[in-house]
């Protein structure tokens, strides 16, 4: 579960906007409110912010993300429960508090209202409310067997893992199996296997590197692996070749029907490859 929070000035706007019947609105918590609209519940926090007009950002705005699949068992008991342990988590359970929750977009998430100004007069402190916010979400989270923001981040990693090592694995059986000589053969051969090739080329019209697009994820080849950079790869190219991948006494390469150009860096050594096998030859 994600929390988010901040402190506003626009509460009616706000809690409007929680109220959306459109979206399937249900009220999970209400606190010290008596009101049934919008504009009563902000009349009634109105009341007790007069008391402190010093402070302008007057409401604390708080959103409750479980993962969607943890969302799919979450009826509005439990969402009841996990929005009260939350405020009170940040020691908010004496202030005016309206809470509602949204089913729509298949996300579950409940959207938050707390006045900001207490019955003393005396404003809640907002200091990092934002980290504080996520932060207690993931105690309820763990308290109550949900999906943390960690949990989220460490599957996430993993899958990230698996992807790199998927594609490194048809960039190697692409260079074993296809030999490709130049950089359109290579692109068209990775696509054979999924892999979608795109080139990254500046407004000088130099080639930067590539993007590995595979199963909804894209990555720079150096993120996929070091022998997938640009050089790298060039170099590997052009050991397949007995001209080698630059066309003839420049540092420009064809791709995908244009010439474009390499980094002089990168060009040097390559044509400097070319020469040592043409000496050996």
């Amino acid at each position: 579960m994600i929390g988010k929070g901040k402190s506003i000035s626009h509460t009616r706007a706000s809690i409007g906007y929680g109220w959306n019947q459109e979206k399937d609105a249900e009220i999970v918590h209400s606190r010290h409110l008596a009101g049934r609209t919008p504009k009563e519940i902000t009349g009634e926090f109105r009341i007790i912010q007069e008391q402190n007009k010093r402070c302008k950002n007057n409401t604390l705005s708080f959103v409750l993300s479980p993962t969607i699949e943890d969302g799919k068992n979450l009826g509005q008991g439990k969402l009841k429960k996990i929005t009260e342990r939350f405020i009170q988590k940040m020691d908010l359970k004496d202030h005016q508090a309206i809470a509602f929750v949204h089913r729509d977009k298949r996300h579950v998430h409940v959207h938050l209202y707390v006045n900001r100004i207490g019955f003393d007069g005396k404003a809640y402190k907002d200091n990092f409310i934002g980290k504080r916010s996520q932060l207690a979400a993931q105690e309820v989270a763990r308290e109550m067997g949900m999906t943390t923001v960690k949990d989220v981040q460490r599957e996430k990693q993993n899958e990230l893992k698996e992807i790199r090592s998927q594609i490194k694995q048809i960039h190697e059986k692409v260079m074993a199996d296809n030999g490709p000589k130049d950089f359109d053969q290579y692109m068209k051969y990775m696509k054979r296997h999924e892999v979608k090739v795109v080139p990254h080329i500046n407004k000088s019209n130099k080639l930067q590197g590539f993007r590995f697009e595979y199963k909804g994820h894209s990555l720079k080849g150096s993120e996929v692996h070091r022998s997938m950079s640009i050089n790298n790869l060039a170099i590997e190219l052009s050991k397949n070749s007995e001209r080698g991948i630059l066309v003839k006494d420049s540092k420009t390469v064809q791709l995908m029907g244009n010439t474009v150009e390499l980094s002089a860096n990168i060009a040097l050594r390559l044509a400097k490859m070319i020469v040592k096998k043409t000496i050996k030859i």
